[in-house]
């Protein structure tokens, strides 16, 4: 039996209407439309990861080391227990709220930051293993886990306009479209970014690496010609190769000790909570381009899936890097035609082989890898046509979820604002007997802590 049939025979190829040429074709297709991670990832994270002795490229590239590794582990389980062609890397949005949000808004160490999506990633393996995740699902109110993924979306958007200079502070409206055709650093995100639309717009396979990959090149051939200095659209210096991650690895165990237990379980919670349902509505809108469904709209076996997700979390927390998810990119390989865990096993493999790239990583300026944040926050708010409107509940739970995340600059902050007016807009339609308990504990438990938040006797 030659490698083919083996492979065929371990996943259950043929059964599942695929051939091992499709599969290893969707497994490079996913893949590509997804490995823009590797840069993005570290470029957000290194904001707020800071090491002692090394400097921020170095860190950049200990946090992509701990990015792909991360994927490889969270994929692998995901081929081979659940035998599912989706692929897992550390999720955008989850990765901003931990730099933004939780280390440089909370001022909590980066440490316990990874401490929490440690816990985060245990306890939502517990709650698999035991399979209380429909109990969890009934707990949070319909219209969040609806708009949670579009309020993420605006977030990421907000962010990446700010990072591109496109928009900038300004003391009377807070902020303002910047001076763009001034600033060589804004005008080639733009161009940039306008590439990476035209693109994806035109369903081109890897379309955000693309663009990412020949904005920077655009960049260095202008600092190369000599047009531009070092420093101003290229990095001043590139640090050498980075192979050692053990400043980063292992750090969220000094994160567990002195923590202010109320902030520690709100920010496990909204990383849990995020992570849970991104997850879980991900892994229903693929699996409605393979077929995967039941005449119930459910996901077969979906603990599985859900399992390989938890262990990618707590796997990405022990080597350095936020909450680890299933990616709506994976959708890309689906649609080529890949159907098993084959298709993930050579995600997995890629992000593996990707290491030897590593150095080139560095030398990416930012402004081409967080146009990637606009891209995939435009693509995010497609979520909000499954809001309901017209119902009353919803649109107050879900518009404020999905504004408040920016506004704030928080994602706990806009989960928080859709949870606890969700049972306040019910009560005031005389809807109040179709709120779970568990809701109005919830909503309680979280207007009280933002009480005394605000008053400043917890944070």
């Amino acid at each position: 039996m030659g490698l083919s049939d083996t492979l065929a025979a371990r996943f259950d190829v043929e059964s599942h209407g695929s051939d091992v040429r499709t599969e290893l074709v969707a497994g490079l297709t996913t893949f590509l439309a997804m490995s823009y991670i590797i840069v993005v990832n570290p470029a957000i994270l290194s904001e707020a990861i800071q090491i002692e002795g090394y400097g921020q490229g170095e860190v950049f590239q200990m946090i992509a080391i701990a990015t792909i590794l991360s994927a490889a582990v969270g994929t692998v389980v995901m081929a081979l227990y659940a035998n599912r062609p989706f692929g897992l890397a550390p999720g955008l949005g989850l990765n901003a709220f931990f730099a933004y949000t939780v280390v440089l808004g909370l001022g909590i160490r980066w440490q316990t930051a990874l401490a929490a999506v440690f816990v985060e990633g245990v306890l939502f393996m517990l709650l698999t293993a035991v399979g209380a995740r429909e109990y969890v699902i009934r707990l949070f109110p319909e219209p969040v886990k609806k708009s949670v993924g579009a309020g993420i979306g605006l977030f990421l958007l907000f962010i990446g306009l700010q990072e591109l200079q496109i928009v900038v502070p300004d003391d009377s409206t807070l902020v303002t479209l910047g001076g763009i055709f001034g600033n060589p650093w804004a005008i080639l995100g733009v161009l940039g970014l306008v590439l990476t639309f035209m693109l994806w717009a035109r369903n081109v396979t890897g379309a955000i690496v693309l663009g990412i990959v020949t904005t920077s090149l655009a960049g260095w051939g202008l600092t190369l010609a000599g047009v531009f200095d070092r420093g101003t659209i290229t990095p001043e210096s590139l640090p050498a190769a980075q192979y050692d991650i053990t400043p980063l690895a292992g750090a969220f165990l000094d994160g567990l000790s002195g923590i202010d237990p109320l902030t520690f379980v709100l920010v496990v919670f909204t990383f849990f909570f995020v992570d849970f349902f991104d997850t879980a509505g991900t892994l229903i809108g693929v699996s409605q381009f393979g077929d995967f469904l039941d005449d119930d709209g459910d996901l077969p076996d979906m603990d599985r899936p859900l399992m390989a997700d938890a262990v990618g979390t707590t796997a990405g927390a022990m080597l350095g890097t936020s909450t680890v998810t299933t990616y709506i990119e994976s959708s890309t390989g689906v649609e080529e035609g890949g159907r098993t865990g084959l298709t993930a096993l050579v995600v997995a493999l890629l992000f593996v082989a990707s290491l030897v790239v590593i150095p080139l990583v560095a030398a990416i300026p930012a402004y081409a890898s967080f146009t990637a944040l606009i891209v995939v926050g435009v693509m995010m708010l497609q979520g909000l046509v499954e809001v309901d409107w017209s119902d009353p509940a919803w649109a107050v739970s879900a518009g404020l979820t999905v504004t408040v995340m920016p506004f704030a600059y928080s994602i706990a902050d806009g989960l928080a604002a859709g949870i606890v007016a969700y049972p306040i807009i019910k009560l005031a339609v005389g809807e109040g007997d179709e709120v779970a308990l568990g809701q109005y504990a919830i909503a309680a438990l979280l207007a009280v802590y933002y009480v005394l938040s605000t008053a400043d006797l917890i944070l």
